[in-house]
């Protein structure tokens, strides 16, 4: 953590972010580093021997999800009969990516 205490890596930092930084900008992100720092510390104190990993921080069962149910469906037909231009099924769009 010690490289990111330094104004010149947080100015590129910064930098590769496209921030323009002002030095008493600089100053109080370091000092935030520096209590972030130190919180990360008090983390690494804490007795984790024994616990097993978690995705989520707590458990909890999904009961919000239904069965999904088929209603109005539309034929493919239908669905593409307003689209300018289609190919087996699929709506034909400019190409946007080179």
């Amino acid at each position: 953590m010690t490289e990111i205490k330094s104004k010149e890596y947080i100015r590129h930092l910064a930098h590769q972010c496209m921030f323009d930084c002002s030095d008493e900008e600089l100053s109080a992100i370091q000092e935030e580093f520096v209590i972030l720092d130190k919180q990360m510390e008090l983390l690494n104190e804490v007795d984790t021997e024994g616990v097993e990993p978690m995705v989520y921080p707590f458990e909890m069962e999904t009961t919000f999800l239904r069965e999904d149910v088929v209603e109005n469906v539309l034929s493919e037909e239908d669905a593409l009969k307003n689209a300018a231009k289609t190919r087996n099924g699929h709506v034909l769009v400019p190409k946007v990516v080179r």
